[in-house]
Protein backbone atom coordinates (compact mmCIF):
# COMPACT_ATOMS: atom_id res chain seq x y z
CA UNK A 1 0.00 0.00 0.00
CA UNK A 2 1.84 3.49 -0.97
CA UNK A 3 2.17 6.02 1.67
CA UNK A 4 0.17 9.17 1.98
CA UNK A 5 3.49 10.94 0.89
CA UNK A 6 3.37 9.08 -2.30
CA UNK A 7 -0.19 9.26 -2.83
CA UNK A 8 0.33 13.39 -2.55
CA UNK A 9 3.63 12.89 -5.08
CA UNK A 10 1.45 11.07 -7.80
CA UNK A 11 -1.43 14.49 -7.96
CA UNK A 12 1.18 16.77 -10.00
CA UNK A 13 1.34 14.32 -12.38
CA UNK A 14 -2.17 13.55 -12.62
CA UNK A 15 -3.46 16.82 -12.78
CA UNK A 16 -1.07 17.71 -15.67
CA UNK A 17 -1.92 14.23 -17.59
CA UNK A 18 -5.79 14.94 -17.24
CA UNK A 19 -5.76 18.96 -18.34
CA UNK A 20 -3.86 16.98 -21.65
CA UNK A 21 -6.09 14.56 -22.63
CA UNK A 22 -9.12 17.45 -22.14
CA UNK A 23 -6.85 19.28 -24.65
CA UNK A 24 -6.82 22.07 -22.36
CA UNK A 25 -4.00 25.22 -21.88
CA UNK A 26 -3.11 26.18 -18.22
CA UNK A 27 -4.51 29.82 -19.08
CA UNK A 28 -8.10 27.86 -20.12
CA UNK A 29 -8.13 25.99 -16.91
CA UNK A 30 -7.57 29.11 -14.78
CA UNK A 31 -10.33 30.60 -16.51
CA UNK A 32 -12.49 27.84 -15.58
CA UNK A 33 -11.25 27.44 -12.03
CA UNK A 34 -10.18 31.12 -11.10
CA UNK A 35 -7.08 29.27 -10.09
CA UNK A 36 -4.12 31.18 -10.82
CA UNK A 37 -2.25 29.68 -13.76
CA UNK A 38 1.13 30.36 -11.17
CA UNK A 39 -0.89 27.67 -8.54
CA UNK A 40 -1.98 25.27 -11.58
CA UNK A 41 1.81 25.22 -12.39
CA UNK A 42 3.44 24.69 -8.92
CA UNK A 43 0.73 21.75 -8.25
CA UNK A 44 1.32 19.97 -11.74
CA UNK A 45 5.00 19.81 -11.20
CA UNK A 46 4.26 19.05 -7.52
CA UNK A 47 5.84 22.62 -5.62
CA UNK A 48 2.50 23.16 -4.41
CA UNK A 49 0.69 20.17 -2.65
CA UNK A 50 -3.18 20.30 -3.51
CA UNK A 51 -5.89 21.23 -1.35
CA UNK A 52 -9.56 19.93 -1.26
CA UNK A 53 -10.75 23.01 -2.72
CA UNK A 54 -8.85 23.34 -5.31
CA UNK A 55 -9.13 19.49 -6.09
CA UNK A 56 -12.91 19.74 -6.14
CA UNK A 57 -12.88 22.72 -8.73
CA UNK A 58 -10.59 20.67 -11.09
CA UNK A 59 -12.60 18.08 -10.55
CA UNK A 60 -15.62 19.73 -11.77
CA UNK A 61 -14.19 21.82 -14.47
CA UNK A 62 -12.62 18.71 -15.94
CA UNK A 63 -15.26 16.25 -15.41
CA UNK A 64 -13.85 13.31 -13.45
CA UNK A 65 -14.14 11.60 -10.11
CA UNK A 66 -12.68 13.34 -7.46
CA UNK A 67 -10.51 10.28 -6.67
CA UNK A 68 -9.60 9.62 -10.19
CA UNK A 69 -6.96 13.11 -9.58
CA UNK A 70 -5.58 11.84 -6.74
CA UNK A 71 -5.13 8.47 -7.36
CA UNK A 72 -7.43 6.86 -4.48
CA UNK A 73 -7.32 2.99 -4.01
CA UNK A 74 -11.11 0.92 -4.77
CA UNK A 75 -12.86 0.68 -1.67
CA UNK A 76 -14.90 -2.46 -2.08
CA UNK A 77 -17.90 -0.41 -1.86
CA UNK A 78 -20.69 -1.21 -5.27
CA UNK A 79 -20.93 1.53 -6.76
CA UNK A 80 -19.69 1.81 -10.17
CA UNK A 81 -15.69 3.62 -10.88
CA UNK A 82 -15.40 5.08 -14.04
CA UNK A 83 -11.82 4.97 -15.25
CA UNK A 84 -11.38 7.11 -18.14
CA UNK A 85 -9.10 5.20 -20.89
CA UNK A 86 -7.37 6.97 -23.90
CA UNK A 87 -7.66 5.27 -26.86
CA UNK A 88 -6.21 6.98 -30.47
CA UNK A 89 -6.67 10.28 -28.70
CA UNK A 90 -10.22 9.60 -27.61
CA UNK A 91 -11.35 9.56 -24.09
CA UNK A 92 -13.71 6.42 -23.13
CA UNK A 93 -15.30 5.74 -19.78
CA UNK A 94 -17.50 2.69 -19.91
CA UNK A 95 -20.73 3.17 -18.21
CA UNK A 96 -21.77 -0.50 -18.74
CA UNK A 97 -20.25 -3.65 -17.04
CA UNK A 98 -21.03 -6.85 -18.96
CA UNK A 99 -20.42 -8.85 -21.85
CA UNK A 100 -23.00 -8.64 -24.60
CA UNK A 101 -25.81 -6.35 -25.68
CA UNK A 102 -25.82 -2.68 -25.68
CA UNK A 103 -22.77 -1.16 -24.02
CA UNK A 104 -23.09 2.38 -22.73
CA UNK A 105 -19.78 5.06 -23.01
CA UNK A 106 -19.84 8.64 -22.33
CA UNK A 107 -16.52 9.74 -24.73
CA UNK A 108 -14.52 13.04 -24.89
CA UNK A 109 -13.40 14.52 -27.73
CA UNK A 110 -10.82 17.17 -27.74
CA UNK A 111 -10.54 20.15 -29.51
CA UNK A 112 -7.61 18.92 -31.21
CA UNK A 113 -9.48 17.09 -33.83
CA UNK A 114 -11.00 20.10 -35.46
CA UNK A 115 -7.69 20.32 -37.30
CA UNK A 116 -7.73 16.73 -38.29
CA UNK A 117 -8.98 15.65 -41.84
CA UNK A 118 -11.43 13.06 -41.23
CA UNK A 119 -10.56 9.71 -41.92
CA UNK A 120 -14.17 7.98 -41.77
CA UNK A 121 -14.18 4.02 -40.69
CA UNK A 122 -16.97 0.82 -41.11
CA UNK A 123 -17.85 -1.70 -38.26
CA UNK A 124 -20.56 -4.12 -37.37
CA UNK A 125 -23.02 -2.53 -35.41
CA UNK A 126 -25.84 -0.10 -34.95
CA UNK A 127 -24.80 3.66 -32.47
CA UNK A 128 -26.52 6.36 -30.85
CA UNK A 129 -25.41 9.07 -29.79
CA UNK A 130 -26.42 11.75 -27.80
CA UNK A 131 -24.46 15.54 -27.19
CA UNK A 132 -24.25 16.24 -23.69
CA UNK A 133 -21.26 19.37 -23.85
CA UNK A 134 -19.69 21.34 -27.04
CA UNK A 135 -20.17 20.92 -31.04
CA UNK A 136 -19.77 17.99 -32.75
CA UNK A 137 -18.60 17.72 -36.36
CA UNK A 138 -20.63 14.17 -37.61
CA UNK A 139 -19.20 12.85 -41.33
CA UNK A 140 -21.77 10.56 -42.27
CA UNK A 141 -21.26 8.67 -45.85
CA UNK A 142 -21.75 11.80 -48.02
CA UNK A 143 -23.29 13.74 -45.14
CA UNK A 144 -21.38 16.14 -43.32
CA UNK A 145 -23.13 17.46 -40.07
CA UNK A 146 -22.85 19.87 -37.39
CA UNK A 147 -24.60 18.77 -33.90
CA UNK A 148 -24.93 20.76 -30.50
CA UNK A 149 -25.94 20.32 -27.16
CA UNK A 150 -29.33 17.91 -26.91
CA UNK A 151 -28.84 17.07 -30.57
CA UNK A 152 -29.26 12.73 -31.33
CA UNK A 153 -28.06 11.21 -34.17
CA UNK A 154 -28.33 7.37 -34.66
CA UNK A 155 -27.15 5.24 -37.63
CA UNK A 156 -25.70 1.97 -39.00
CA UNK A 157 -21.94 1.56 -38.18
CA UNK A 158 -21.31 -0.20 -41.76
CA UNK A 159 -21.61 3.68 -43.08
CA UNK A 160 -18.44 4.87 -43.23
CA UNK A 161 -18.29 7.65 -40.10
CA UNK A 162 -16.03 9.96 -38.47
CA UNK A 163 -16.60 12.11 -35.37
CA UNK A 164 -14.52 15.25 -34.19
CA UNK A 165 -14.76 18.45 -32.62
CA UNK A 166 -16.23 21.73 -34.80
CA UNK A 167 -15.15 23.86 -32.31
CA UNK A 168 -12.59 25.26 -29.76
CA UNK A 169 -13.86 23.00 -26.81
CA UNK A 170 -14.10 19.14 -25.92
CA UNK A 171 -17.34 17.47 -27.16
CA UNK A 172 -18.56 15.00 -25.01
CA UNK A 173 -21.16 12.42 -25.52
CA UNK A 174 -23.03 9.88 -24.37
CA UNK A 175 -23.02 6.31 -26.92
CA UNK A 176 -24.69 3.72 -27.05
CA UNK A 177 -23.39 0.95 -29.03
CA UNK A 178 -24.94 -2.63 -30.27
CA UNK A 179 -23.77 -5.62 -32.24
CA UNK A 180 -25.46 -5.69 -35.60
CA UNK A 181 -28.96 -6.09 -34.86
CA UNK A 182 -29.21 -4.16 -31.98
CA UNK A 183 -30.46 -0.22 -31.75
CA UNK A 184 -31.29 2.01 -29.17
CA UNK A 185 -35.68 1.97 -29.47
CA UNK A 186 -35.99 5.51 -29.99
CA UNK A 187 -38.46 7.88 -31.53
CA UNK A 188 -36.93 10.23 -34.03
CA UNK A 189 -37.03 11.85 -37.18
CA UNK A 190 -35.31 10.13 -40.09
CA UNK A 191 -33.60 12.11 -42.67
CA UNK A 192 -32.16 10.40 -45.73
CA UNK A 193 -33.46 7.20 -44.85
CA UNK A 194 -30.40 6.11 -42.29
CA UNK A 195 -30.13 8.57 -39.88
CA UNK A 196 -32.08 10.46 -37.14
CA UNK A 197 -31.39 13.75 -35.77
CA UNK A 198 -33.29 15.24 -33.07
CA UNK A 199 -33.25 18.05 -30.04
CA UNK A 200 -34.40 16.20 -26.91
Amino acid sequence: MRTTEEVLDAVGPRLRDVRSRRGMTIAQVSEATGISESTLSRLESGGRRATLELLLRLSTTYRVPLDSLVGAPYTGDPTVHIRPVERDGLIYMSLTNRPGGLQAHKLIIPPSTSSVEPDPQTHAGYEWIYVLNGTLRLVLGDSDLTLHPGEVAEFDTHIPHWLGAAGTTPVELLVLFGRQGERAHLRARTMRGHRAVTRG
